[in-house]
């Protein structure tokens, strides 16, 4: 598959926003463009059946926690549609739960999914962990895919964006220009063929 093509099936907008809020919460930035495209496929005005919203489905519990711990005034729920702020959210809440559960990747993706209050259950339950520090089985089968899909996800951004998202953000509109203005010339000729 071309690159090109993986970029267009994985997309990453908000790159500037991904990179610094990784930077400052120290979570992984591929992670983060994962799960956006998991939770959201990039739509800033998603919001779920459960009424999390924005880009990374933050809830509102999360949101106005969130707001509290980083001393941000004017917490409203339309704030969690706002790119910026919603990656911020999600970027602080993934850090939370990297240290929650010591950076095991599967534990943090299950509780962002799951809650990290049903994790630390599944933890303490042998039918799930034979040993309290990882799971063997996650018991919701959606939160299972959930937490595969995004390690698969992360997995393709590390590879197609190598060079950071911004570069790759550039390269895109640069060759998605080039493709427009292709498709534009075949559809002259097509039109041209059919009269």
């Amino acid at each position: 598959m071309s690159n090109l093509f993986l970029r267009l099936m994985y997309p990453v907008n908000y790159g500037d926003y991904i990179e610094k809020y990784s930077k400052n919460f120290g979570v992984d930035p591929y992670l983060v463009a994962a799960i956006i495209n998991v939770e959201s496929k990039y739509d800033e005005d998603a919001r779920s059946h459960k009424d999390a919203r924005g880009l990374m489905q933050i809830s509102l519990v999360t949101g106005e926690w969130a707001f509290t711990e980083l001393n941000i005034d004017g917490y409203t729920l339309d704030k969690l549609y706002e790119p910026e702020t919603n990656i911020m959210v999600g970027c602080w809440y993934l850090n939370v739960l990297q240290e929650e559960f010591n950076g095991d990747l599967r534990l943090v993706l299950a509780a962002y999914n799951g809650g990290s209050g049903n994790v630390s259950k599944w933890l303490k339950d042998e039918k799930y962990s034979k040993d309290g520090k990882t799971l063997d089985r996650i018991p919701y089968k959606e939160t299972e895919e959930y937490v595969n899909k995004v390690l698969r996800y992360n997995e393709i951004y590390r590879k197609v964006y190598k060079n950071g998202f911004m570069e790759e953000e550039r390269f895109i509109k640069n060759n998605f220009v080039y493709l427009i203005n292709n498709f534009k010339k075949l559809l002259k000729k097509f039109v041209t063929i059919v009269r």
